[in-house]
């Protein structure tokens, strides 16, 4: 069991070589194996790369406005060049797994809660799979097999694991890490070939750090190294074709969440919401570091357009947006403007957003309870401050100082 729950926590954190977010088939499951993933970023010897589409500079120049499409989640045009692209290659992994990409990218906006494009996801990545599989066991040196087949199964261990369905997610996962001990030989061609390799280097480690319970476990898996692990990460970020916006997403990610440096966060983030104006998940994002790194008029800036995106019902722009764009113009409101009407106006369809996902245990939720219960003592509206300090003192973090705060105003003003 707890291997099994090692083998999930790394795939649900590491899309590509199995983070975020197909069907099992009747195939044995891979033994768990001590493998070595070192760094090698030399060209294999002796390899025909004839064929891979992964490596073709016309494939990538007549896809090029499709991988732009995609990630500004304009996904009728991007799917209908995928879709070109598996007329041609009926029986190539790519198509299907871009087509696959393409679908995940309709869910990440949800925080991977909405399950309506399911079916659909897995279906291609299944499919992909399927053609991978027959690539590699007519040729065992094909890298590019190897590569979409890592890819697809650790996609397809990220969903079913966000499921709950950990039989599978753990199945997907070994497959996963088998193939991209397969692929790592091919590093020095290309560097999407070093984006799984990346992000396991620097998972492998994060996971040992922070959950120490599994760092007996984790001696079945190749040892990572976290500093390398960035490095490779932004070389692909730089440099990668296909790889390079996801891995300019994990960068991102991992420089605030993990890293906790939001200063070296902000640049990548800044690129990605500006390049991709339209990608829902990569404004709130933006907005949520400016709002945390005080640029104020920049915060205010990406969350009203947010919120105007989000009225017009362009793809990708969820009730999550929402939550995070009207809570900072709430505080903005409150703080900035010395506006409290259209303060309490923001908090209030903030929280409305949070209930709508069900996502009420913390964060946005409590804050915005929090602000709305400041306003209306300051107003001597005390039934409506009691009624949000309440909430704050049933949601908040015990050790906070909402909670505190809660606490003490409510046993003050008990009836």
């Amino acid at each position: 069991m707890i291997q099994k729950l090692c083998f999930v926590l790394l795939f649900a954190f590491i899309p590509f070589t199995g983070w975020a977010q197909q069907p099992d088939t009747a195939r044995k499951d891979a033994p768990v194996r001590n493998i070595d993933l070192a760094n090698v970023d030399i060209a294999p010897n002796a390899v025909d790369t004839k064929g891979w589409l992964l490596l073709d500079k016309d494939i990538q120049t007549e896809l090029d406005g499709a991988v732009q499409n995609l990630y500004n989640f304009k996904y009728d045009k991007a799917e209908r060049q995928f879709r070109s692209l598996r007329r041609r290659y009926p029986t190539h992994p790519m198509p299907y797994f871009l087509l696959g990409l393409s679908t995940w990218w309709k869910i990440a906006p949800t925080n991977v809660q909405s399950k309506m494009y399911d079916k659909i996801f897995f279906a291609y990545m299944d499919t992909a799979i399927t053609n991978g599989e027959r690539l590699y066991e007519a040729d065992n040196k094909n890298y590019e097999a190897c590569f979409f087949l890592s890819a697809a199964y650790g996609f397809d261990a990220r969903l079913h694991a966000e499921r709950r369905d950990w039989r599978k997610a753990t199945v997907s996962s070994k497959r996963a890490l088998d193939y991209l001990d397969k692929s790592k030989e091919a590093n020095g061609l290309s560097p999407e070939f070093l984006f799984g390799q990346a992000l396991f280097n620097y998972y492998q480690v994060w996971i040992a750090d922070n959950y120490p319970l599994l760092r007996p476990v984790m001696l079945f898996f190749p040892k990572g190294n976290k500093q390398l692990g960035l490095q490779q990460l932004k070389n692909v970020a730089d440099n990668g074709f296909y790889t390079g916006m996801e891995a300019k997403f994990f960068l991102m990610r991992i420089l605030n969440n993990e890293e906790n440096n939001p200063t070296a966060a902000m640049p990548v983030a800044r690129y990605m919401a500006t390049t991709y104006p339209d990608n829902g998940y990569f404004q709130r994002f933006y907005a949520l570091l400016c709002f945390n790194e005080g640029l104020f008029p920049e915060c205010e800036r990406t969350s009203r357009d947010i919120l105007e995106k989000l009225n017009r019902g362009m793809p990708g722009y969820e009730a999550i947006s929402g939550r995070y764009a009207t809570y900072f113009l709430g505080w903005l409101m409150q703080y900035k403007y010395k506006d409290a009407t259209k303060a309490k106006d923001y908090y209030l369809r903030s929280i409305v957003f949070a209930e709508s996902t069900d996502e009420t245990e913390g964060g946005f939720y409590v804050y915005a309870h929090f602000n709305l219960a400041r306003i209306a003592d300051k107003e001597k509206d005390l039934k409506n401050a009691v009624r949000y300090y309440a909430v704050v003192q049933d949601k908040a973090d015990k050790k906070s100082e909402y909670y505190r705060e809660a606490k003490a105003y409510l046993k003050k003003n008990k009836k």
